[in-house]
């Protein structure tokens, strides 16, 4: 497991760039702390992002259902990118909801919010995606080295985990992550095992291109308590089946 020192350590720097986030007004949530900020500028960045070739270039994305994303989504759907939205805290066993433009039944501004998704969208398990190509995530804090730190909870590290495990993101796909300038911070951020880097951030006024790609090759049990494994059903089958082997 990760040691108390560095999650205090990734916990004082969310607090830090929440209360930053809430000081200059550039959020639009009411609380913003516990959460990736609904960032005011996320259009703008979601439009910056449409205009580099590796979002051209893409026609399979997954996002995360943060709201600050929803830009991106929106677009990805309008252009007629499928795109693989996590089930928030990948609830069901078949963690991800497929939204195909051409099987919609509503407009993408409906389809790409949680609930628009949860109402009309089929969802879809791990074995059952096409190979990924873009990955857009939220982020807290992130750094030029593209060292994220997302709300704590852990979701798109899992995400990312699962998916890398099944071949489904490889070195040949881009994660990405819009945020607000302010969310962009120059100290060293604390990573460890289970954690995934980005490739690209994007902001209203700028791209940032980081590297090396750093990522997780599968699910790193040891790093997951038993609770949160319990909670989250794709997990829970998995490691009924590993202790029955």
């Amino acid at each position: 497991m990760p040691s108390p020192r560095v999650d205090q350590r990734k916990n004082e720097i969310r607090d830090y760039v929440w209360n930053l986030l809430d000081q200059h007004h550039a959020v639009l949530d009411e609380d913003v702390r516990g959460r990736i900020p609904n960032f005011i500028g996320a259009e703008e960045a979601a439009a910056r992002l449409a205009d580099l070739s590796v979002w051209r270039d893409s026609s399979v994305i997954k996002a995360v259902p943060d709201k600050a994303q929803y830009p991106a989504r929106v677009r990805a759907l309008s252009e007629g990118k499928i795109v693989y939205m996590a089930v928030p805290r990948l609830a069901k066993q078949h963690p991800f909801y497929l939204l195909d433009p051409a099987a919609l039944s509503v407009g993408p501004e409906v389809a790409a919010t949680s609930s628009g998704a949860a109402e009309i969208a089929p969802n879809v398990g791990v074995d059952e995606l096409r190979p990924i190509d873009l990955v857009v995530c939220g982020s807290v804090a992130v750094n030029r080295d593209g060292v994220r730190l997302g709300k704590g909870a852990g979701y798109s590290d899992i995400e990312v985990a699962l998916l890398s495990e099944a071949g489904l993101i490889t070195e040949h796909t881009t994660i990405v992550t819009t945020v607000h300038p302010l969310q962009v911070v120059d100290d060293e951020l604390p990573e460890t095992e289970h954690d995934f880097s980005v490739d690209v951030i994007v902001t209203r006024d700028e791209v940032i291109t980081c590297g090396p790609a750093r990522r997780p090759s599968g699910v790193i049990w040891d790093h997951l308590s038993p609770e949160k494994i319990a909670a989250i059903p794709v997990l829970a089958a998995r490691a009924d089946g590993r202790g029955s082997n």
